[in-house]
């Protein structure tokens, strides 16, 4: 059916297949044929050695008829061997479709010859075969990943978790600790070694039959959960692997131990447990290009199609726990080059930029280096430490975005300088290019706005705040008290930290509570009676068991909340007691209570710091830092900052009074007693 032309070899550059055959006048059917050492034309090819030059015409003769029965023979051969790929006897339809590319290739004019080679069906099969190698490509990158994955969860399972377990049950260290670390690992280790990569073996196995593998990771998707339980778990994780190697010297010997073997690859434990949490995307993302090249009406395509439906969307969470643990990570780094002094350690707190920089000094033109840490909610000034070991830097000033303004300077000696101006300090910069400079002024910039757009966000939310009357708990959906509004848990007032006592929700009150105090389920009306999350007090309401007496509240234990619309004077201030680190404090001076200064870490706790008997003490009208001022009473110092100096003077205004013991009136504010500027800040600026 096929046929083979005799100039091919002229051109066989330029034809898509040259691969396939290198050898001169020579196809792959023919190669499958090869003549024996008696054929005429190896025979006349030794006779014409020897004839002499006066037969040269006779010689040229014989030549000729041998390169026509040459032609005939290799014509010959791709008939039979077509016929034979056409009639099933030798290799797949594939076969077919590369001979009819070779024989277009080679500019066929034999009229007989059926490969039909019009320009629209070879671009056709030409296609048509790249797109099956594709899936099949893709298919194969999905075994292949599958194994070295499958090796990485049998180190994290079988190794390091079994030979930390198997020390921890010496009594070296809690057997918790492990289970903690490594959540459910065996669990997901067990269904990919024995079910999904078995599954996929054996389907690449008879790919020829069955091409396809939607219907396989179809299978994965009810086992996401698994997935689910071990990236909420990773933070905390991460925080005991760290905390652990640093109080156990046996658990963090084992680990350099296992990290030193060829088998870890020089890959940190921490590195092997990012695996689990990358591995769904990366499914998303093979999923993804198979389905680009699958044809709309295979019969794998909807099986693909929900599986990544499926997958897309706990990839998703894999993300942003990928985003958070790598933050985590240089937040860690950055701990250890300030010589873990700095309490920067904190879920809320997101790294943003670094670098180099050098600060003009205010009375002359000298420049002394200096480095920047830029987070989403405040900038470390720090100077270089020029030592072998130990830290890098040493903090000299933690400037806050709240109120933070950066704008472009001209300086005859500096030319890419630009200034930052914070309630602790200005400073006066040079960047080391004009694209650095700008680089930074962005950076500046973008983290000022998304802070203003947060604050604006929580000062309209705490506007709305309306707790459910106890006729309607249960019957009507809360609003949730917001995670950044407090800095304790709203019942047993224990702080919050990223590893013990993580935020939760009543889902009757909207409180924010520790899972101590959420503990417990009832049915709630409005959501169809289905089961829910409540605080122990809502428990015992919703039950009929009667609210439980507690130890009687102490004299901090005051919620911030009553105050809100029965305050003096009330709204965020930096405060540092001594030479203390300053902090965000909420202020409030009651009504009841007109005499005394109370200290919350957010607008919405239930427990204050510590509170300021007013009567008595010393006011000082500090102009440093600006909008500063001071308290004072024996050894009792109180430094605070207003936002502004405006509001600064209000705020000296009402306790000058009080301190007197003569009960101070409400400053005008427009008719508001809650400052007009100073009432929203971001809970990320806590230090708790």
């Amino acid at each position: 059916f096929f046929c083979s032309s005799s100039n091919a070899e002229n051109k066989r550059d330029g034809s898509p297949l040259k691969h396939i055959s290198k050898s001169a006048n020579c196809s792959p059917a023919h190669r499958a044929y090869p003549k024996t050492e008696n054929s005429s034309s190896a025979v006349a090819t030794t006779q014409d050695a020897h004839k002499p030059a006066a037969n040269g015409v006779l010689v040229q003769m014989e030549k000729d008829k041998n390169k026509e029965e040459d032609k005939e023979e290799k014509h010959e051969s791709v008939r039979t061997e077509t016929a034979e790929l056409v009639n099933g006897d030798m290799g797949s339809p594939l076969h077919v479709k590369l001979k009819i590319l070779q024989c277009y290739s080679q500019k066929c004019n034999n009229s007989r010859c059926q490969c039909k080679h019009t320009e629209k069906s070879v671009y056709a099969l030409s296609f048509q075969e790249t797109n099956e190698q594709k899936l099949f490509n893709i298919a194969n990158e999905l075994l292949h990943t599958e194994k070295a994955y499958v090796a990485r969860l049998n180190l994290l399972d079988q190794v390091f978790c079994a030979k930390l377990m198997e020390e921890a049950n010496k009594g070296t260290f809690p057997p918790d600790v492990v289970k903690n670390i490594f959540s459910n690992i065996s669990s997901i280790h067990a269904f990919h070694s024995q079910f999904l990569l078995p599954d996929l073996e054996k389907r690449m196995g008879e790919w020829a039959s069955t091409p396809r593998i939607g219907d396989i990771l179809q299978k994965l998707t009810p086992f996401l959960k698994m997935y689910a339980e071990y990236v909420k778990n990773f933070d905390k994780a991460m925080e005991l692997l760290k905390q652990w190697t640093d109080r156990s010297p046996q658990f963090k010997a084992i680990i350099q131990e296992i990290q030193s073997q060829q088998v870890c690859g020089c890959l940190t434990l921490q590195h092997h447990m990012l695996e689990p949490v990358q591995r769904v995307p990366r499914y998303e993302m093979l999923l993804k290009d198979y389905l680009k090249k699958l044809p709309q009406d295979d019969p794998d395509r909807r099986d693909a199609e929900k599986s990544l439906e499926i997958i897309g969307t706990a990839a998703t969470h894999s993300n942003s726990a990928i985003r958070k643990s790598e933050n985590l990570k240089k937040l860690l780094e950055i701990y250890e080059m300030l010589g873990e002094e700095e309490d920067i350690v904190n879920p809320s707190n997101e790294f943003i930029k670094e670098g180099h920089i050098l600060k003009l000094a205010a009375r002359n033109t000298s420049a002394m280096e200096r480095y920047l840490f830029l987070f989403n909610n405040m900038l470390l000034y720090c100077v270089p430490k020029f030592s072998l070991g130990g830290p890098k830097y040493t903090v000299r000033t933690r400037i806050g975005i709240d109120g933070m303004k950066v704008l472009e300077t001209t300086n005859e000696d500096y030319p890419h300088t630009f200034q930052v101006s914070g309630k602790e300090r200005t400073l006066e910069l040079q960047a080391s290019s004009e694209q650095d400079k700008t680089d930074w002024i962005k950076a500046f910039q973008k983290t000022i706005e998304i802070f203003q757009q947060k604050n604006e966000s929580f000062k309209n939310a705490l506007k709305d705040v309306e707790e459910v009357s106890v006729t309607e708990l249960g019957k009507r959906a809360p609003r949730w008290i917001r995670d950044n509004e407090v800095t304790m848990c709203m019942k047993c007032k224990e702080s919050f930290n990223a590893i013990t006592r993580r935020r939760h929700h009543c889902r009757a009150c909207g409180y924010v509570v520790c899972w101590k105090c959420s503990d417990n389920k009832v049915p709630l009306e409005y959501d169809g009676n289905k089961m829910n999350k409540v605080c122990k007090d809502c428990y015992c309401i919703l039950t009929g068991e009667g609210k439980a007496e507690g130890k009687k509240k102490g004299i901090l234990e005051i919620e911030a909340g009553q105050f809100a619309d029965s305050s003096i004077m009330c709204g965020f201030l930096q405060h540092s007691e001594k030479s203390k680190i300053w902090q965000k404090v909420w202020c409030v001076i009651p009504e009841k209570e007109s005499l005394v200064l109370y200290l919350y870490g957010a607008p919405q706790d239930v427990k204050a710091q510590c509170t300021i008997p007013l009567l008595g003490y010393s006011v000082d009208d500090s102009t440093d830092p600006p909008a500063g001022f001071r308290i004072s009473q024996s050894k009792s110092i109180h430094n605070f900052i207003a936002e502004t100096e405006e509001l600064k003077q209000r705020w000296l205004k009402v306790i000058r009074v009080a301190v007197t013991g003569e009960i101070p009136e409400c400053p005008e504010t427009n008719g508001s007693n809650m400052p007009d500027n100073n009432n929203t800040e971001e809970a990320s600026t806590d230090n708790t």
